[in-house]
């Protein structure tokens, strides 16, 4: 069967050409389920116009029918974000959850229901506790409901690389028939090689009737380090729609991330001649704003987004960029959004000359409050620093970007003598309302975060703390990583501050704002046969 999918008209995307490759961002419903993350509506409304604007074809917006916030950031992202497709989850067998699907993405230009069941013997006998027949009629059933609310239906097969190969071929053609228009194939534990996942793409186009008349998806997560590889090799099978998060984020290891798969495409089109409508330029901005929202900084030799990924140290290396950048880079910086800039920062730099250095490092579009607290803090910086980075002012400008809705960072005194219990006073706003604390400790971060127990009391352990330098020499920024777990849910903040302390009390309170938004989440209740 040709790989041709100029053959039907897609229900949101028309007459497609064979090269086109459809790119289906779910940084905010499976990258959300990362260990430790957790976004607010602000947030996701925040990351959802970014991917509009980098051009991801398909955002999933989240699974509705998990809770009234789930529901609602659905619902926001539909009505605000224009430009992709605005996707929402369900299960094939749950039909609260294709009608809640359904009435969240209701004021999407264009919407798709995206809905998915388990198809492996594994999962089918011990997750569902279903016989395969009675899968086959949740599939018909769910896709035919879905179908009923949108033209554009998305169905799943959960551990799709593990299901018996004939049994998948009768659950994709069921999908088909009920109205189905895209096919997922997913590695949900990562389990399959670039082999397993083109020969699986290519088995089902050449046996399933209408194969031809769907685009098919590949959905692969990082469990063996595989993900971006095996996306590659499904499109080489045949799939034209590729399931990927920004920065590789996600359950365990993560899933594909969607800067490697795009440049792989783009760098190496001798090998994959296929296009993606993704400007390259916006995806190192993209990968920040979501490091930022996170507080999950991307690892220094990270692929095209880490800061190690246009560097070099080895002197034969630097002699041979200077003569030809092309001797050991295969792609510009610039050409995913990295910039040289030679203007340096200090205390003598006014607004404008900070507002440029912004739009320069790719913050654009801040609201006049937070680019006010951004250029005080600044302004503090350069009081105390004699050359301030661009590192610090991304660290900061992070900072002041998080959103922190109920519980805010006032100040606070310190004392602290070696070998006595060390004191501090904090101040905290709490839903508008300013609160005093005192407290002392084994060392000063201890004292603070124990007096900021008694400001807002609360059960949460501290499961990771870990300061960082953002720059250089010992008068650096320090950059803090909070993580704190609560009831088995795990949330992460982080702060940048000159004071090491600050810096520590800023990360737990962005913490403590993350973790009230993941207490309002909730389980859907299991499907029952």
């Amino acid at each position: 069967m040709s790989a041709d999918t100029t053959s039907f008209n897609h229900p949101s995307f028309g007459r497609m050409t064979p090269d086109r490759v459809i790119v289906f961002d779910t940084t905010l419903r499976d990258g959300e389920q990362s260990p430790g993350f957790s976004m607010n509506l602000a947030e996701k409304l925040r990351m959802a116009e970014a991917l509009a604007n980098l051009g991801v074809d398909v955002i999933e917006a989240g699974f509705p029918v998990a809770s009234k916030g789930d529901f609602e950031s659905v619902n926001e992202i539909a009505k605000h974000t224009k430009g992709a497709v605005i996707c929402a989850l369900a299960r094939s067998g749950g039909a609260k959850d294709i009608a809640a699907a359904g009435e969240a993405l209701a004021p999407a230009e264009r919407k798709r229901i995206h809905n998915f069941i388990s198809t492996s013997p594994l999962h089918m006998k011990y997750k569902l506790r279903m016989e395969p027949e009675t899968v086959l009629e949740l599939i018909t059933s769910g896709n035919a409901a879905a179908r009923n609310l949108t033209d554009d239906v998305e169905w799943s097969a959960e551990d799709g690389s593990r299901t018996e190969p004939d049994f998948l071929c009768r659950c994709v053609e069921a999908a088909i028939k009920a109205g189905a228009t895209t096919i997922n194939i997913p590695d949900t534990v990562g389990y399959a090689t670039p082999e397993d996942m083109e020969k699986i793409f290519s088995m089902l186009r050449q046996r399933v009737p209408g194969a031809d008349q769907v685009i098919f998806s590949a959905h692969n997560h990082n469990d063996l380090g595989l993900a971006v590889a095996n996306t590659l090799a499904s499109i080489r099978g045949g799939a034209r729609q590729v399931e990927c998060t920004v920065n590789g984020i996600g359950e365990r290891a993560g899933n594909a991330a969607l800067e490697e798969i795009v440049m792989a495409l783009r760098t190496r089109h001798d090998q994959y001649p296929f296009t993606t409508g993704i400007h390259t330029e916006g995806l190192l901005k993209v990968s920040r704003m979501l490091a930022t929202i996170t507080s999950f900084d991307v690892q220094p030799n990270k692929a095209i987004v880490g800061r190690n990924a246009f560097a070099h140290e080895s002197g034969i290396h630097q002699d041979g960029v200077l003569k030809n950048a092309a001797t050991y880079e295969i792609m510009t910086p610039e050409s995913v959004g990295w910039t040289r800039s030679s203007l340096v920062m200090g205390k003598h730099s006014g607004r404008a000359a900070f507002r440029d250095k912004l739009k320069v490092l790719g913050y654009e579009g801040m609201d006049d409050t937070r680019l006010n607290e951004a250029f005080a803090r600044f302004k503090d910086l350069a009081d105390r620093k004699k050359v301030v980075y661009d590192d610090d002012i991304i660290a900061l400008v992070d900072d002041e970007a998080r959103d922190h809705d109920r519980i805010r960072f006032g100040g606070l005194s310190l004392k602290s003598i070696s070998g006595q219990p060390s004191e501090v006073d904090l101040e905290l706003s709490v839903d508008g309302k300013a609160i005093e604390a005192k407290a002392t400790g084994n060392g000063p971060v201890d004292a603070a975060f124990n007096a900021l127990r008694k400001a807002f009391p609360h059960e949460a352990r501290l499961a990771l703390f870990s300061v960082g330098a953002v720059t250089e020499g010992t008068d650096a920024q320090a950059r803090t990583t909070v993580r704190l777990e609560e009831a088995g849910k795990l949330v992460d903040g982080q702060g940048a501050d000159a004071d090491t302390v600050v810096s520590a009390v800023r990360a737990y309170v962005h913490a403590l704002n993350k973790l009230l938004v993941k207490r309002a989440r909730t389980e859907p209740e299991a499907l029952t046969a």
